[in-house]
């Protein structure tokens, strides 16, 4: 009986011991559970102002991400705050940034043709503080949200809103990394000491409204102040070359505008790769 007894007694604490080492184990597996939620982009719609101009415009992040992260600064066409802007808002989320799509214009403004278009990014280029302090409006917003580590900022911009993310840029704004697709680089404010930050410029070589000299003017500014740049150049692509609408308005208007998938895919990559260089180290 003894022995009987004694046999039991050791296996009992073999099998709370075996019990006991299990448990440790399954507490990572099941923390990786809880951490491995899919992406859940939440969009909203957000007003800021300048002391003259209200403006609207959509932050985007992931919901499901937990903690801070860098913020990004995206800029519109010449067209003005619209889905095509906010678009490019949700990817960035998707990315794992939270990303505001701004309103340079005010109001939601919006262009229905190439006239107007030009007319409304004019007024903003060719007043540079009523540029910076909507610009700077919407980047103090996006610092300010719950998602954002203030730190860490970039911008990008497209068409028009590519010059508006160089020309921020060159007034020395707080960004550690700019990036302009379809792009002039006949700034208002040329490249200078201030210029802080990363810069990438993805541009189509057949792209008629860039004029060549001002890309070696630019390229030379660059070079003499030791900026860290990339300026790529796509053979055979035209202008709007990231927007699908690009084929539909380049016939509707005239205009030498033309979507390339590759050349889209392509540059997103690239801008992919900034993002993470600046600040995933």
């Amino acid at each position: 009986m003894r022995t009987f007894r004694s046999l039991l007694f050791i296996l009992l604490a073999l099998v709370a011991t075996v019990a006991c080492k299990q448990k440790p184990e399954e507490g990572p597996k099941e923390k990786m559970a809880q951490e491995d939620l899919p992406i859940k982009v939440e969009g909203e719609e957000v007003r800021y102002a300048t002391d003259s101009t209200e403006m609207r415009g959509y932050i985007a992040y992931d919901k499901n991400l937990d903690g801070k992260r860098p913020g990004v600064i995206v800029v519109h066409e010449w067209w003005g705050h619209n889905d095509y802007v906010r678009q490019r808002a949700d990817m960035l989320a998707e990315l794992g940034y939270t990303a505001i799509a701004v309103d340079m214009y005010g109001d939601g403004k919006q262009a229905d043709h190439p006239d107007d278009a030009g007319k409304f990014a004019m007024s903003v280029m060719s007043n540079l503080p009523a540029a910076k302090a909507r610009f700077n409006a919407a980047m103090e917003l996006l610092k300010q949200h719950k998602t954002v580590n203030a730190e860490h900022l970039a911008a990008i911009g497209y068409c028009f809103g590519g010059s508006v993310v160089l020309t921020m840029a060159n007034t020395g704004a707080d960004l550690d990394a700019v990036a302009a697709f379809h792009s002039g680089v006949q700034l208002p404010v040329p490249p200078n000491e201030d210029l802080k930050a990363k810069v990438l410029v993805c541009n189509g070589a057949d792209d008629s409204f860039i004029d060549p000299a001002s890309v070696t003017a630019f390229k030379a500014a660059m070079d003499s102040i030791n900026a860290s740049y990339e300026y790529i150049s796509y053979p055979g692509v035209k202008h709007s070359f990231t927007s699908k609408e690009a084929d539909a308005n380049g016939k509707k208007f005239g205009l030498p505008l033309e979507y390339d998938k590759v050349a889209d895919e392509k540059s997103w990559q690239e801008l992919k790769d900034l993002l993470a260089e600046t600040f995933l180290k």
